[in-house]
């Protein structure tokens, strides 16, 4: 799937892209309880960009510069 085909509210989402930049990680605090740490980047194809969070472990498994594939994401 292309980046330009993602609408909000879409679920189990395939998508390959370029990570252009990544943002600090932050701590949020959870629904459930608890934190997180959360950073954000952007996703870029040949058709757009958007942003992708990336929560605890992934946040340090990507760098600006990789090519990634988004499996079983959501969009909002």
């Amino acid at each position: 799937m292309k980046i330009r085909e993602l609408k909000d509210g879409m679920r189990r989402v395939d998508v390959d892209g370029v990570i252009i930049d990544k943002s600090e990680p932050r701590t949020v605090n959870l629904r459930t309880g608890g934190q997180a740490n959360v950073a954000d980047c952007t996703l870029q194809d040949d058709s757009g960009s958007i942003k992708l969070s990336l929560w605890d472990d992934m946040i340090d498994q990507v760098k600006p510069g990789d090519k990634v594939r988004v499996e079983n994401g959501y969009t909002n």
